[in-house]
């Protein structure tokens, strides 16, 4: 049963955390080879930046990668401890150019 506090389900006041380690380990999950960066941009560790470089993208359009991402990262997405992402997902070869 959800609470309704104010107007605003219970679950909004026991927010759940993710890591830097947890999101790495779910993007590896789907990108064995990718370096990632993540950063919490607002302290309250549900708004990230993620930077990922892999192989994976190769040949794949921004959408695509976003999506790829998107779908890694689908569990805590969906369980909230994830609330906003800022991705950017590049090839080992965009990074070194």
């Amino acid at each position: 049963m959800v609470q309704i506090a104010f107007g605003f389900p219970y679950a909004l006041f026991s927010r759940k955390m993710i890591t830097a380690e947890a999101v790495t380990a779910f993007i590896r999950q789907v990108f064995p080879d990718a370096a990632v960066t993540v950063i919490d941009k607002t302290g309250t560790q549900d708004h990230l930046i993620v930077r990922v470089t892999s192989g994976g993208f190769l040949g794949k359009n921004l959408l695509d990668r976003h999506r790829m991402v998107y779908q890694a990262l689908a569990a805590p997405m969906k369980d909230g401890r994830i609330h906003a992402l800022e991705i950017t997902a590049k090839t080992p070869e965009e990074v070194n150019t």
